[in-house]
């Protein structure tokens, strides 16, 4: 009996990553029906189910999720050593992709990185606008975006953005038919606009501190949304009052759409960080837009 081969080996990590026959075919370029007799090669040739088919999804049975696991690495290393390859060009050259928070692409990534694709026209930017947690090395992710403070420890964290801080704003037509809060507590009597964090699924309690003294209220309201941007428009709209990070209302509280209160209670929040895993090779393109997005403290 034959061995396995490369091949083999490579179009099996592809399903098992999309978890479809249909989407790895069309990445890999191939027919489902040839892809799929691929599969079952390989599963004769080690005598195991690798993958559970049903005519809706692919899933992967105990071992099939142990070859992944040790196969999937390896050829993640193979293609990252294969990227270097492109620093003997002369301009840097590929893909690079990034999941962020719509927040983060809006106000940083493409920002900071619009300029550089101008400049670098072989460079091609995809940013996958994501608001739960994604495994960017199982996903295929170059790099992920998160606040500082929850990057993993077995990841290179980067900063890409000053730390800040969540404020309550409203508009003054809310504030002119209800009394400011004076105290976080005050919030419970209040129509705020609540963020479900899609992570953890919970509503987002709203934090505070004041003289070492923190407090977390659950505050009440008609709307809730899983994006900051998505609040910002519902506090603009009068639905209440909004917890949002200081930047994306800056612009607002200063030509008077907005009102800030509590601002004695917001407490400072860690900034955003890129973040890659700490074993893989970082690619030319990877490189320049990793470093075009690198934060740097002002100059005086």
């Amino acid at each position: 009996m034959r061995r396995y081969s490369m091949n083999e080996l490579a179009s099996f990590a592809v399903v098992a990553r999309e978890k479809s026959f249909t989407r790895a075919a069309a990445q890999l370029g191939v027919s489902t029906s040839a892809l799929s007799q691929t599969i079952r090669t390989l599963e004769e040739i080690l005598g195991l189910r690798l993958l559970t088919r049903t005519t809706r999804s692919v899933s992967l049975t105990e071992a099939g999720q142990r070859l992944l696991e040790t196969v999937a690495p390896r050829f993640d290393d193979i293609h990252a050593e294969l990227a270097q390859l492109s620093a003997l060009r002369d301009r840097p050259a590929g893909t690079v992709r990034i999941t962020a928070s719509e927040y983060a692409v809006e106000r940083v990534l493409w920002p900071g990185l619009a300029p550089v694709l101008r400049a670098y026209p072989e460079i091609n930017l995809e940013l996958s606008i994501d608001h739960g947690f994604r495994d960017i090395v199982a996903e295929g992710f170059d790099a992920g975006v998160r606040l500082g403070e929850s990057v993993e420890k077995d990841m290179v964290a980067m900063r890409i953005a000053p730390d800040g801080r969540l404020v309550a704003v409203a508009t003054p037509a809310y504030f002119a038919q209800n009394p400011p809060p004076l105290s976080p507590k005050d919030l419970t009597t209040h129509r705020c606009i609540n963020l479900r964090m899609v992570s953890s699924g919970a509503v987002y309690a709203w934090e505070f501190q004041k003289n070492g003294q923190d407090l977390r209220v659950r505050v009440g309201g008609q709307v809730t949304f899983n994006s900051v941007n998505a609040c910002l428009k519902a506090v603009l709209d009068g639905f209440g009052i909004g917890f949002l990070p200081e930047a994306a209302v800056q612009p607002l509280l200063a030509s008077g759409a907005l009102l800030l209160v509590l601002d004695d209670w917001s407490q400072p929040i860690s900034g955003l960080h890129l973040y890659y895993p700490s074993r893989r090779h970082i690619s030319p393109a990877c490189r320049i837009i990793f470093d075009a997005l690198r934060y740097r403290e002002p100059t005086c």
